[in-house]
């Protein structure tokens, strides 16, 4: 009879923590509107970044001029521009992001990071030897610029389209008055 009490007691507390851990989940924190909104524009301008930089990786297999190099990187440069007023923006909204939010902002930052060191490196080739654009380093410069500008573009594409499918599902629940868990 000793024995069973102790069990009896011990497996209490594991009932009692299950049921909260389960109300716990149920209060899920919401999308931020505001926050939803700054990852769409941001995957505008992301994807036009994108573009200019595909664009121009191409220019090294083509007979193009320096100024035309000039003016591609600058595009890019307003592009990483705005997004990096985007960044700012989404860091300051952190706060009121729902948890997929938050790991939206804190992948895009690194990704942003590399693409402006790259872009700089692009920039500082120009200015410094114009007429020396195509050795292989510069390549190297713009293939990365292309890579790091396409997989930005399409995680944070992935991400919207991440909200706006969760967001879907659950006005289809509560449409359809499916209980939450």
């Amino acid at each position: 009879m000793n024995k069973r009490i102790p069990r009896l007691w011990m497996g209490t507390p594991v009932i009692l923590l299950v049921g909260w851990a389960g109300t716990a989940n149920s209060a899920a924190i919401p999308d931020s509107e505001y926050v939803a909104k700054l990852l769409s524009e941001a995957k505008t301008t992301a994807f036009q970044l994108k573009e200019d930089a595909v664009a121009m990786e191409s220019f090294t297999r083509m007979n193009v001029s320096w100024e035309s190099h000039a003016v591609a990187i600058n595009q890019i440069k307003d592009h990483i521009n705005a997004l990096v007023n985007h960044e700012a923006k989404l860091k300051e909204a952190k706060n009121i992001a729902s948890p997929w939010q938050k790991t939206a902002i804190d992948r895009i930052v690194p990704d942003l990071d590399e693409l402006e060191a790259y872009t700089f490196a692009v920039i500082e080739r120009i200015n410094d030897q114009p007429k020396r654009l195509f050795t292989d380093e510069y390549k190297d410069f713009l293939a990365a610029n292309a890579d790091y500008s396409t997989d930005l573009a399409a995680m944070i594409a992935d991400f919207v389209d991440y909200g706006k499918t969760r967001d879907r599902l659950e006005r289809l629940a509560n449409k359809l008055e499916i209980p939450k868990r």
